[in-house]
């Protein structure tokens, strides 16, 4: 049964490939086969068996439909496989028939399936993480002396560049990244433990073939099998949670600076994207209400993963299989936030001039706190804030600037000269590290 519109924001067409019906069964036949040829090179099953078991581990005639019925009678989706397979095997070469899934167990199958669509998942995101890195560098580079108003709890503060801010994204997004490769690193594992996790139905052949099988799928080999030791696969749906919340922050900034009242920064547009089914003057930061959604639902699906780790003796009971939708959903929705930011980043049109205006309209009071740093050493610092929050009051009262307000007070003339009073609003004057920051958040990702 296809979901395709029920989940069409929730994952992109290459991550719901990845975990198509054809997809999954792919990689569950694909270590059927691999088995069997592992299991040849080690002298365990006959050569001609695994020839007869890779040809018929296709995806042709698999009856889909009737596989998700039996797997929820079965537990498992491997069982009604590899039923399915031996039967396709006897018609081909009933003497091979009795050597599919040798030595194996159900979750040998399932896990290393899910390790190599996860291994096709790591290639998706690495090339969406390519685009938003190469398009973060150039908007930070681009706008590195574009001034605009930093804002603490939504409220103006004194100034920032736009190419810091860019920076900032970037480095907390890349910190993120290197946490989700590790964790694929670490993930990208081989399983293969048979029914109790000892390999003990292949003898002393078990190592080898474990190690022939890694090889014929290109894993790495685990120093023992895994079956209810879920870290590995934690840390990465953890990893991602990180990600997909480094992902949110940048999407919640642009979403803002995309409000009419601010102006600052607009998504691209384009055919079908960011209108309203009204409001034909709608231009909706569509991209980062995606990346938003996906960072709200990631937290609860990794909690999910999370409970589900507490699992009995050497095989789960309900957690294990818990983890299928869980990290799928997980997987998906990384893929749609990190997709949507690097679309947006590449096609985000910042306005240096509204930025300046948006300064401009705040009256100076963001510089206040220039102005008590070069108050306070002459009249006490709590003089000063004094001062100068009756200043910002009348600034709110009134149609003056506080450099107006400033020069007409003789407590304040009588320590700041007429040039710096002048000075006092230029925004460039007063950015400190600022361009230092940047270039080092963006050292920081080389």
């Amino acid at each position: 049964m296809s979901n395709l519109l029920a989940g069409s924001l929730a994952t992109t067409a290459e991550m719901a490939a990845v975990f198509s019906d054809v997809s999954v069964l792919r990689a569950m036949l694909d270590f059927e086969g691999a088995l069997a040829r592992a299991e040849a090179r080690a002298r365990v099953i006959p050569a001609s068996a695994a020839g007869s078991i890779t040809e018929a581990a296709t995806t042709a005639d698999f009856d889909v439909d009737e596989l998700a019925r039996q797997t929820l009678r079965a537990g498992t989706l491997a069982i009604p496989v590899v039923k399915m397979l031996i039967a396709r095997v006897r018609e081909r070469d009933p003497a091979s028939a009795s050597y599919v899934h040798w030595g194996a167990t159900s979750q040998d199958v399932t896990d290393t399936a899910l390790i190599l669509l996860l291994r096709r998942c790591r290639d998706i995101l690495a090339a969406d993480y390519a685009r938003l890195d190469q398009a973060l560098r150039r908007l930070s580079s681009s706008h590195a002396n574009s001034v605009m108003l930093a804002r603490t709890l939504l409220q103006p503060a004194p100034p920032i560049t736009f190419g810091l801010k860019a920076a900032a994204w970037l480095g907390a997004i890349r910190r993120s990244w290197n946490r989700v490769e590790s964790a694929f690193d670490e993930a990208l594992i081989l399983q293969f433990g048979g029914a109790s996790g000892t390999l003990a139905s292949l003898g002393d052949q078990g190592l080898a073939v474990s190690r022939f099988l890694a090889e014929e799928l290109d894993l790495t080999v685990a120093e023992a099998p895994w079956h209810v030791h879920r870290d590995r696969l934690a840390f990465l749906a953890a990893s991602c949670g990180i990600y997909t919340g480094s992902l949110g922050k940048m999407a919640r900034d642009v979403a803002l600076l995309s409000q009419s009242e601010v102006g600052e920064a607009a998504e691209g547009g384009g055919e079908g994207r960011g209108g309203s089914s009204t409001m034909p003057h709608k231009r909706n930061p569509i991209a980062s209400s995606l990346a938003l959604a996906a960072a709200n639902r990631v937290p609860g699906l990794v909690a999910g993963f999370l409970a589900g780790m507490v699992q009995e003796h050497e095989r789960a009971a309900g957690g294990w299989q818990a983890e299928w939708p869980a990290l799928t959903s997980i997987m998906g929705s990384t893929g749609v936030a990190l997709a949507s930011m690097a679309e947006a980043a590449e096609g985000l049109a910042v306005d240096p001039e509204r930025m300046r205006a948006n300064i401009g309209a705040t009256r100076g009071v963001i510089f206040t706190e220039r102005a008590l740093m070069m108050l306070a050493a002459h009249l006490g610092r709590e003089a000063a804030h004094r001062l100068l929050e009756d200043a910002a009051g009348q600034v709110a009262s009134s149609d003056s600037t506080l450099t107006e307000v400033l020069a007409a007070m003789p407590e304040v003339t009588r320590i700041l000269t007429p040039a710096q009073l002048k000075n006092l609003d230029v925004p460039e004057e007063y950015l400190g590290s600022a361009e230092v920051f940047r270039l080092l958040l963006l050292a920081g990702n080389e």
